[in-house]
């Protein structure tokens, strides 16, 4: 044992063992009270809802035809309340490292397909901060390769490498949306950014994900990272919740918002509050930066806001943006807090030139949009103003 953090087999032990009884027989305290749409609920085998264990619903956030991976599926809960949300054109794939929850949920797999009249969800053993290594082909390798002497290693290393390079558990850029539920505070602190990076690796450009988690107010002090049955409940991995956005951000996110936050905490340990959080980010913001004349207003309410890139949008300003942060700016989260400004003739790709997207603001000109020769006058056009239903 460290001085700050159990072992990383301590860790895997603890948790492993705790839900792996909790598969077995339900145990409350390793949830919080949790609302979910009841009618995703019928086709579920009660023993799955049962033995569901969370902190928020990340599935209201998925949309018919994604391509969803939920990480820590558990019993299956999640995974198969999306498998209805994506319909027949979605897919959804659960991982999770705990064979009683995978027995629980694969076998549960074909009642639900038979109550939905199709089958989308498929289950896969790995840890999720590192969804490249498919155990399952892993675990047959090794039993006709036993390590049994170092020389065995050798061979082991290989095979690993192998399969996540030529067949791994998630490919890079292939699902739609991430979701998870009260799963990435079970993660050791020293391997979180291989875990919200994983994330990153996974979703396709434009992907996003919606994770569910406890956070706390205050560093979790290192006497409580040292308590295995703290670690599987929830606690000793909790990251501060500042540091949990932060954590998206530096993984290459943006977008990041807090959809829920508990109002109560969930558990409160020595002073330290301890609550549900549910929170959104995208993938997609990277790319060149090239001139399309393209421009965005800030709606308000604030005086000037900054986004990922460090743009800065001042309320009712023509900022002038590039390309790719006028795509970025044209859907989620962004679109409700912005006009979009498109040139009166747009740019071909061959006269489009290099943007200079530094921090700050850059106000487009109306000229840039409209021509340098725009004179047009025109008369009223009898459009209705938003002014009691008639015109201004």
């Amino acid at each position: 044992m460290t001085e700050s953090v159990l072992e990383a087999g301590q860790v895997e032990q603890a948790v492993r063992a705790r839900y792996s009884g909790a598969a077995r027989a339900r145990e409350a305290e390793l949830c919080c009270p949790v609302s979910y749409d009841p009618k995703y609920l019928g086709a579920i085998p009660d023993e799955v809802i049962a033995r569901d264990y969370g902190c928020g619903d990340p599935s209201r956030h998925v949309r018919p035809g994604d391509t969803v991976l939920d990480l820590g599926s558990g019993s299956g809960k999640i995974a198969f309340i999306a498998s209805q949300v994506v319909g027949p054109s979605g897919a959804v794939i659960g991982i999770d490292m705990n064979d009683e929850m995978l027995d629980l949920s694969r076998r549960s797999a074909p009642t639900v397909a038979d109550r939905i009249g199709y089958a989308n969800v498929r289950f896969g053993k790995g840890r999720i901060q590192d969804l490249a290594l498919d155990i399952d082909q892993l675990d047959a390798f090794l039993k006709t390769h036993p390590v049994r002497a170092a020389a065995d290693l050798d061979p082991l290393d290989a095979e690993t490498a192998r399969l996540r390079r030529e067949a791994p558990l998630v490919a890079s850029d292939s699902v739609d949306v991430v979701v998870s539920n009260c799963v990435l505070n079970l993660v050791r602190p020293d391997e979180k950014a291989r875990l919200f990076s994983e994330i990153f690796r996974v979703l396709r450009r434009g992907g996003r994900a919606v994770i569910s988690d406890i956070v706390c107010d205050e560093d979790v002090p290192a006497h409580l990272q040292q308590d295995p049955e703290l670690w599987s409940g929830c606690i000793s991995g909790a990251l501060r919740e500042d540091r949990f956005l932060t954590a998206f951000e530096n993984a290459g996110f943006y977008g990041i918002e807090l959809l829920v936050r508990g109002s109560a905490p969930w558990r409160t340990l020595e002073g330290i509050e301890f609550r549900s959080v549910t929170v959104a980010a995208y993938k997609g913001k990277d790319g060149p930066c090239i001139d399309h004349k393209q421009a965005v207003v800030y709606r308000g309410p604030f005086r000037e806001v900054v986004d990922d890139d460090g743009h800065v949008l001042r309320r009712g300003v023509r900022t002038a943006v590039c390309e790719k942060t006028f795509a970025v700016f044209s859907g989620q989260p962004y679109r409700h807090h912005v006009e979009l400004v498109e040139p009166l003739v747009p740019v071909a790709a061959e006269d489009a030139r290099p943007f200079p997207c530094t921090a700050g603001a850059l106000v487009r000109d109306p000229r840039d949009t409209k021509g340098a020769d725009y004179t047009l006058t025109t008369a009223p056009t009898g459009a209705v103003c938003e002014r009691d239903g008639g015109c201004c």
